[in-house]
């Protein structure tokens, strides 16, 4: 599983997940982009055979967030959204 890294102010991890055609997730990386915030993301839909769904990267954005919808942020190493 390979993140992809876009530069910026990085004083604190922010890991997003993903999809390639979810607006949301469009305009998240906007946003990010925008104020200058440094990020690491990965598009699950884009990932090959056992990667994807059925595989540990699903599980992985389950694990933060238990509803396994899209965008998933990590910031920190921790839970963000209000439904934890």
């Amino acid at each position: 599983m390979d993140f992809t890294h876009v530069d910026g102010d990085s004083h604190i991890a922010v890991t997003l997940f993903s999809l390639s055609t979810c607006g949301h997730c469009r305009r998240t990386k906007t946003f990010l982009e925008e104020k200058g915030i440094a990020y690491d993301y990965i598009d699950v839909d884009c990932l090959s055979g056992g990667e994807t769904f059925t595989g540990g990267v699903y599980d992985l954005v389950k694990s933060y967030n238990p509803q396994g919808s899209f965008p998933t942020i990590v910031i920190g190493g921790e839970k963000t959204g209000d439904r934890w």
